[in-house]
């Protein structure tokens, strides 16, 4: 009598590693695009909030542009410490600011005004100050 051996079972599906990893690449891929857009939108937000342009003091200066009319004019944004902010024009000549008086303390107003007028290349030398504001006594 032969004996028989009881039938083998069915093969078993092999795990194929080889599918799962175009699944895993892709998902990688959008993960990274992911970090990568929020990284980016958040450097931007800090970027935008982190540079303030030129600081003298507690007060800063940002959005410098020169008058299209006269050359020696600058128009400036200055804020302080406290978020008062005020948009500023400087005639770099004479260093006068306009308007005069203001809710930024203008001595460092004028000392930003003084270095982006030097910046600029239209200071007239030595001779050009930003005359203080008068007291209110």
């Amino acid at each position: 009598m032969l004996s028989t051996c009881p039938p083998l079972p069915p093969p078993r599906r092999a795990h194929r590693p080889a599918a799962a990893l175009p699944r895993l690449l892709r998902w990688l891929q959008g993960a990274c695009s992911l970090l990568l857009l929020g990284a980016a939108l958040l450097g931007l937000a800090g970027a935008a909030a982190a540079e303030p342009g030129l600081c003298v003091g507690p007060v800063c200066g940002d959005s410098f542009t020169r008058s299209a009319q006269y050359h020696w004019q600058l128009r400036l944004r200055v804020n302080d410490q406290m978020g008062h902010r005020e948009r500023l024009v400087v005639d770099c000549r004479s260093g006068a600011l306009s308007p005069a008086q203001g809710l930024v303390e203008r001595g460092y107003a004028a000392a930003v005004a003084r270095r982006a007028c030097r910046l600029a290349g239209e200071a007239s030398g030595e001779g050009a100050s930003v005359p203080l504001p008068q007291g209110r006594g």
